[in-house]
């Protein structure tokens, strides 16, 4: 009698039509021979894989993709509910049969002339209860090497499966590369995704935003959990206690480079857990418990360097584990590498650029995409945390929420307990940039930093993170943290980046009850002199500055935050609600 799994695998090839199947093992030797066969592979007449200079950047391999396809597609990405209430307006919404019909039309004989590759998978560490199994078939020979970077792939996999229904079912389909054909669907209630016509991580790596963000969003509320955007940290001080924070930033809001950090703080070393996803449980003891479901980092390329993220730049030139990936970087001719703004200050004279043409830096184009991307190993990661394959995860202590804001936001605030940091979390706002609106310094709301990742209604999201909160017994503190203020002059005020710190040593100081804070209208802020400024060149006028509250600045605030909470009608609780409404009272004495 067939298995689920080998009834998923036949029902696949059914559909697709594929001429080869290959099941993924998960092997050094799979991964060197996918590698090699990548490179003398064509899609739409460009090579998949083309190997870099191994002594620079060991064991990498360098991509492009079509031009159409360079970024998660989030217009055509849809979460199909039962009703589209449940999906709330947070998210796109597609009757789940007609979406199906949909999709089934685009799947049928797909992978005719092509390898369906299956690659069965587990997010987070094998041997931890809060690991969940998962299968995704694709076509494409650089979506299962990605996949096994970035997730437990083979045959410790299938093991885990055996005989049970219970796992992720992932269809994955690159077609024509067609924007007019491309769909990225989500089916919460039945653990499936469905992706056509693209290439690109977000839409095509499923573990990664469909599967461990949107579908275990949704699981995680059904099994009282939570699934979030976050980085995950610990932080050793001088006397070698370590302590675990989260944290969630809209993009462009530095946190891949907290996740990575080097403290400007003598005898202070933070160790990474996660750059990207936590799950989070609740532990025996009633304390908060993450893990980080994937064991790679698919990071932005542009800006990374020795000067802003050394560690993540040592991780790129480590060779552990699997193949890393760069792609729709560009290459330099003279040693074969790939390069990208940021990554060193002078522009080489022989470059090609990520469209695979001569670069001409007169023409004033980048030569690497803004999105080009790496995807490399964790494992390679020389700050690595030695709690990362703990199966219970770590405890946290701290979860630090932030956005990109030019005024009103101070450098770091404490919430007073649970429920305000939740509303803290909820109106989250971070300005612009050009580049994603066309309007520069617009403040958009990201709450948790989630809201394309939220796979159900985000009013009943905010009521499930108030639900969490009843049953911890240990809760952590929420903080919020600004590195982003400018002075009148539109001046950063803070230098941002290791000496940020500073910041995270003040929030161990009161986790720890080591030092008092400052009670405020909005909630709890540091007093200037528990702040560790010693060698950092900064006015007590500025630092005083960082940590103002302007009253008018917040009644505006309040304004923009009502003004989100209405798209959510009565799914807003109640507790928010409150919460805002003594927030407006206080702002008006």
């Amino acid at each position: 009698m067939s298995t689920p799994m080998e009834l998923f695998v036949n029902e696949m090839r059914e559909l697709f039509l594929p001429d080869e199947v290959y099941v993924m093992d998960g092997t050094h030797e799979e991964a060197e021979r996918l590698a090699n066969l990548a490179e003398k592979s064509t899609l739409e007449g460009r090579t998949v894989l083309k190997k870099l200079n191994w002594q620079e950047y060991p064991n990498s391999y360098y991509h492009n993709s079509n031009p159409n396809d360079v970024a998660r597609t989030e217009h055509l990405t849809f979460v199909c509910t039962p009703t589209q209430e449940e999906a709330g307006p947070n998210n796109n919404w597609l009757n789940p049969n007609e979406a199906k019909d949909k999709m089934d039309g685009f799947f049928k004989g797909a992978m005719k002339g092509r390898t369906m590759y299956i690659i069965p998978f587990v997010m987070g560490n094998p041997k931890s209860k809060y690991a969940k199994n998962c299968i995704q078939v694709t076509d494409s020979i650089y979506v299962a090497l990605s996949m096994r970077v970035m997730s437990r792939v083979g045959k410790q996999a299938i093991e885990k499966i055996g005989n049970s229904s219970d796992f992720f079912r992932g269809m994955h389909s690159i077609g024509d590369v067609n924007p007019d054909r491309r769909f990225i669907m989500h089916f919460p209630q039945e653990n499936l995704v469905m992706s056509f016509g693209s290439g690109y991580g977000g839409n095509a790596l499923l573990g990664k935003k469909c599967y461990s963000l949107r579908i275990g969003s949704y699981l995680g509320k059904q099994e009282g959990w939570l699934a979030e955007h976050m980085i995950i940290i610990g932080v050793q001080a001088p006397d070698g206690k370590i302590t675990y924070f989260l944290g969630a930033f809209p993009s462009a809001c530095g946190k891949t480079n907290l996740a990575l950090l080097e403290p400007v703080l003598k005898g202070y070393k933070v160790w990474t857990l996660g750059d990207d996803i936590a799950w989070i449980n609740i532990g025996d003891d009633g304390k908060l418990y993450a893990i980080n479901p994937e064991s790679g980092f698919f990071g932005v390329a542009p800006g990374t360097g020795m000067k802003t993220n050394p560690v993540m730049m040592k991780t790129l030139k480590n060779d552990k584990f699997s193949p890393t990936l760069f792609t729709n970087t560009a290459i330099d001719n003279s040693n074969n590498t790939p390069w990208w703004e940021g990554v060193s200050d002078k522009v080489p004279s022989d470059l090609t650029d990520w469209q695979g043409g001569v670069y001409d830096k007169n023409l004033g184009k980048p030569a690497a995409h803004p999105n080009s991307r790496f995807t490399v190993s964790v494992y390679n990661c020389p700050t690595l945390s030695c709690e990362y394959d703990n199966p219970r995860g770590v405890p946290i202590s701290g979860i630090i929420f932030g956005g990109r804001r030019k005024d009103t936001i101070p450098l770091v605030y404490e919430a007073k307990d649970w429920n305000s940091g939740v509303f803290i979390a909820s109106s989250i706002g971070s300005e612009t940039t050009a580049a994603a609106t066309g309007k520069v310094g617009a403040v958009r709301r990201d709450p948790m930093a989630m809201l394309p990742f939220c796979g159900y209604n985000m009013g009943d999201y905010f009521q499930h993170w108030l639900d969490i909160g009843k049953k911890v017994k240990h809760l952590p503190k929420i903080f919020m943290v600004n590195w982003f203020r400018k002075d009148e002059v539109g001046k950063f005020m803070w230098p941002g980046f290791r000496e940020n710190s500073r910041v995270i040593k003040w929030m161990i100081d009161r986790i720890e009850g080591k030092v008092d804070a400052t009670e405020s209208e909005i909630g709890l802020l540091p007093k200037i002199d528990s702040l560790d400024l010693a060698g950092l060149d900064i006015d007590k006028e500025i630092v005083e500055k960082l940590l103002k509250i302007n009253k008018d600045d917040w009644k505006k605030e309040i304004e923009m935050v009502e003004e989100f909470y209405t798209k959510f009608g009565d799914k807003i609780p109640k507790e928010l609600k409150d919460y805002l409404l003594e927030l407006k009272n206080k702002l008006t004495l």
